[in-house]
């Protein structure tokens, strides 16, 4: 038996349930202990619904632990690996990946039914099915993953930093250095500055924007955002964002704009901010039924705007993984910063409320 924090119902608190059977690991699988799981804002969207997964669910897709037993046919894993799990996987040999797109994978597909490629469970309480988030569900001890999920790394490096590479990081910084377009010399606006968009800001500092613009409605995501690398930070709560932006810019606007909330009013404010010519990434996720209120001629025609969607930082996991953590250990990328607090998994609530409260970057549960 293992413990876990279980999604039971909308808006309902996270269950920690202690009857959890983990079936040991089918063809191509792994199974692997947990060692640390990011709280993301994405468990918070499966919880109110604005991400779509049926309950009973095991939470949680942003995780390092170490790998305890191999499947049928899995090579280049042992049981003693350290590993970073990637909540989409990357098959390597699909249309996407074949084409350097591995964020699109087509075994990706296979999540919403919260179980393994198959969409078979791995998990049960109470003698029944339990779903995980992802294929990953690391909001508990012990999970079982496809092989395509799992990065190895060295076992040097701390697994709770490890962990956010799973989402947070590799989103943030890959929504900058592989789905914008940014010059050296841009300026660029970054409206959300949670963990997510302080990595934007991280990215974009990386890919040599001279500016950077925060915008939040909470002061100390601000002020988390110039440690990150923000150089001016916009309260939206205070002022209007989208004119403010154009101060700072001299009434032109970003030359890229990235919203990192999933809002459709900042949505639009981030096309607003951004010059014409220039470019808006959106990253954050929005509820199925947002639509946007854009006259297409103005915001895209006439003044040559582009609007790209980013998944996952456009990443290719296998390829992002070692690249961040070569620039974490040369001192470019800040990882350790990013967590708030360390907490046990009872605290899992307290930390999701935090996160909607907006008091924390991250809050990292350590097995």
């Amino acid at each position: 038996m293992t413990r876990a924090a279980v999604h039971v119902g909308l808006d309902q608190p996270l269950e920690i349930r202690d009857d959890i059977e983990v079936a040991s690991p089918e063809a191509g699988e792994l199974m692997v202990r947990i060692a640390a799981s990011g709280v993301c804002h994405s468990d918070l969207s499966v919880r109110n619904g604005t991400i779509p997964l049926a309950p009973p669910m095991v939470l949680g897709h942003e995780g390092a632990g170490v790998v305890e037993e191999v499947g049928e046919g899995v090579t280049g894993f042992a049981p003693g690996d350290h590993v970073v799990l990637a909540f989409v996987p990357e098959c390597g040999t699909c249309y996407f990946c074949s084409r350097d797109q591995g964020y699109m994978c087509d075994k990706a597909s296979a999540q919403a039914a919260g179980g393994m490629l198959d969409g078979t469970t791995r998990l049960t309480s109470a003698g029944q099915p339990l779903r995980q988030m992802a294929m990953c569900g690391t909001f508990g001890e012990l999970t079982v993953v496809p092989a395509i999920s799992a990065v190895k790394i060295d076992p040097d490096v701390p697994l709770a930093a490890a962990a956010l590479l799973g989402c947070a990081v590799q989103t943030g910084v890959g929504a900058a250095t592989n789905t914008a377009s940014i010059r050296p010399g841009d300026t660029v606006a970054v409206v959300g500055c949670g963990g997510v968009g302080l990595n934007v800001i991280q990215g974009a500092r990386l890919a040599g924007a001279e500016r950077i613009i925060a915008v939040d409605m909470v002061q100390t995501k601000l002020d988390l955002a110039r440690q990150f690398g923000a150089t001016d930070v916009v309260n939206a709560g205070q002022t209007n964002p989208v004119a403010q932006v154009q101060t700072l810019t001299g009434e032109r606007g970003a030359d890229v704009a990235f919203e990192v909330i999933g809002l459709a009013a900042t949505i639009e404010q981030s096309m607003q901010m951004t010059r014409r010519g220039g470019e808006t990434v959106l990253v954050g996720v929005p509820r199925l039924d947002v639509t946007l209120n854009v006259n297409p001629a103005f915001a895209f025609i006439y003044t040559a705007r582009s609007v790209k969607g980013c998944w996952y930082g456009s990443a290719n996991v296998h390829r992002e993984v070692p690249r961040l953590l070569e620039l974490y250990g040369n001192g470019e990328l800040k990882l350790d910063e990013l967590i708030s607090q360390r907490i046990a998994l009872d605290q899992v609530n307290d930390a999701l409320a935090a996160m909607a409260a907006g008091e924390v970057a991250r809050s990292v549960i350590v097995f």
